[in-house]
């Protein structure tokens, strides 16, 4: 076996020459939802008992696999998505709009039921709670040959998920996203928010994100929205401080983090820079009134091409 990024002393993907890594895109594979979010927007934040009017704000593509995916096509990177939709016409909106963005929709699978919207309920100060409905149960086919891939992220909870990613570890850089309960996400780097670490467990966050990702973690990283995030490895912590923003709409700032993450280490830059990357990409997402990243993403890349 050849030795791997995580063999090195300097934690960079062996699959990047240093001196040529900023000239060469990653094929990079998602495994994260695609959904029709719905936007109803309140006129005042959310109370028990109370009584609200809303705006109706359409249909918008979002979900993991995509504001995640869209960042990181407009960076330049192959982006491929495994998700799962309906076979009916929210479904065919969702391939084809997410084909037309960029992002490699042909592991896509079909399902026979309903390709339900996802409600988005925004307050005035730019909060959101998500009401969705059952999900169909989503079982991930045979691992694909992960030479082919530069870097993995899990964000699902599709059956399978444990398998493929002990199977990815070797051959590809993986990053995972803490699920909303302890179910395991072997990887490299765990990613998860304050929010969903609280009350979790008594460990220490470090011995923690072991008993999720396994001994392959190399880096532990928790987010907490403005006050920025705590990189975990061993017995060492170090803050990275959040990116100064006006915050419109928090809706997928954590999977804008993760890309933003994803593309500095596949670029060659360190865990902290890439963290401060990831923080610069979030600040962009909740600037912008939109699930999927906004223009100002896009023009940062570009000028940073």
């Amino acid at each position: 076996m050849n030795q791997s990024w995580l063999d090195r002393k300097n934690p960079l993907p062996s699959f990047y020459d240093i001196s040529i890594a900023s000239l060469l895109m990653a094929n990079i594979l998602l495994i994260a939802n695609l959904n029709c979010d719905r936007i109803l927007q309140l006129d005042k934040p959310l109370q028990t008992g109370g009584r609200f009017h809303y705006q109706d704000g359409g249909q918008r593509l979002g979900g993991g696999g995509a504001n995640t995916g869209l960042g990181l096509v407009w960076a330049h990177h192959r982006v491929a998505l495994v998700s799962q939709v309906g076979r009916d016409k929210i479904g065919d909106w969702l391939l084809a709009e997410a084909s037309t963005q960029g992002i490699d929709c042909h592991l896509i699978q079909r399902h026979d039921e309903a390709s339900n919207e996802m409600l988005l309920v925004m307050t005035p100060d730019g909060e959101r709670t998500i009401i969705r409905p059952q999900r169909p149960i989503f079982e991930l086919p045979a691992p694909p040959v992960w030479s082919q891939w530069d870097a993995v992220y899990f964000n699902s909870s599709a059956e399978g998920v444990v398998s493929w990613a002990k199977t990815a570890l070797n051959h590809s850089l993986v990053f995972a996203q803490l699920a909303k309960d302890d179910r395991l996400r072997p990887c490299h780097i765990l990613i998860a928010s304050k929010t969903d670490m609280a009350e979790r467990s008594d460990l220490t966050p470090w011995k923690y994100g072991l008993s999720i990702a396994g001994d392959s973690l190399k880096y532990f990283i928790v987010t907490d929205g403005g006050d920025g995030a705590i990189l975990y490895s061993g017995n060492d912590s170090t803050h990275v401080a959040a990116m100064t923003s006006n915050v419109v709409d928090t809706t997928g700032a954590g999977d804008a983090y993760a890309s933003g993450l994803i593309h500095g280490m596949t670029t060659g830059l360190t865990i902290i820079d890439a963290m401060k990357e990831g923080a610069q990409w979030a600040a962009f997402a909740v600037a912008t009134q939109s699930s999927i990243p906004g223009e100002t993403l896009k023009a940062y890349l570009e000028l940073n091409a």
